[in-house]
C-alpha cells in the first residue's frame, strides 16, 4: 500500500460551547474553550493506493484546490455553530432578518445622538459618543460578517476533521474513482493536539 500526505496551514477561531470537563482528570473546571479563541491550525490529508500511476499515488498538485479553499473561505475567520446558544448574545444584529437595514438604522440613530450631543444608554457600551468613532460604521459591521463562517455542528477539531474529509471526498470524486482512497484527514489545533477522521 502506498500513501502520500500533505499539510496545509491556516489560522481560524472558534468557540466550543459544549465543552464539559471532569475535574478528576482535567484537574480544574476551567472550560477555556467555551471562550472565543483562535488557533494556528494545520490540516493533514492522507491518500492511499494499492498501485501507482505514472509512478505516483497522485500528483501533490491535485490538492492545490484545498489550499485555495482554506485561504478563501476559512483562513482568519471565526467558525461558529449556528446552534450556539450564545450566538445572538455575541452578535445581536444577526437576530434581524434584514441585517443591512438594521445596521443602517443603528448608524442613523448614532448619528442623531452625536448631533444632539446626547449620551447613549442602550445596547452600546460607550457613554459618550465621538463622531469619528462611527465613521464607516456600516462598513465595520460588514467586515464583521465577512469574518464569520457558520456551520451546523460544534466546531471541535474532531468535527472539523470530518467536515474537511467530506469536502475532500466530494470534490475529488473523479480522482478517487481511480483506485485512490482518501484514508485520513487530521486537524492540528496545536503542534501537540491532533484530531483525525479516518476511512478505514
Amino acid at each position: 500500500m502506498y500513501t502520500i500526505r500533505k499539510e496545509f496551514s491556516f489560522c481560524y477561531g472558534h468557540r466550543v460551547w459544549s465543552q464539559k470537563l471532569n475535574p478528576e482528570f482535567s484537574l480544574d473546571n476551567s472550560c477555556k474553550c467555551r471562550h472565543l479563541h483562535g488557533h494556528e491550525g494545520k490540516v493533514e490529508i492522507i491518500l492511499e493506493s494499492d498501485g501507482l500511476q505514472s509512478g505516483m499515488v497522485t500528483d501533490f498538485k491535485h490538492l492545490n484546490w484545498f489550499k485555495k479553499f482554506l485561504d478563501d473561505f476559512l483562513d482568519h475567520k471565526m467558525i461558529l455553530d449556528i446552534n450556539d446558544p450564545s450566538l445572538f448574545a455575541m452578535y445581536p444584529f444577526l437576530l434581524h432578518q434584514d441585517t443591512s437595514a438594521y445596521i443602517e438604522h443603528v448608524v442613523e440613530e448614532v448619528q442623531r445622538l452625536v448631533q444632539d450631543k446626547m449620551e447613549i444608554h442602550s445596547e452600546f457600551p460607550l457613554k459618550s459618543i465621538k463622531p469619528e468613532l462611527y465613521k464607516g460604521f456600516l462598513e465595520s459591521y460588514q467586515e464583521v460578517l465577512q469574518g464569520l463562517v457558520f456551520v451546523n455542528f460544534v466546531p471541535t477539531s474532531e468535527n472539523l476533521s470530518k467536515f474537511f474529509f467530506e469536502i475532500i471526498q466530494e470534490k475529488m470524486k473523479p480522482i478517487l474513482k481511480q483506485s485512490i482512497k482518501l484514508r485520513e484527514v487530521s486537524l492540528y489545533e496545536t503542534p501537540k493536539s491532533k484530531s483525525s477522521y479516518c476511512n478505514y
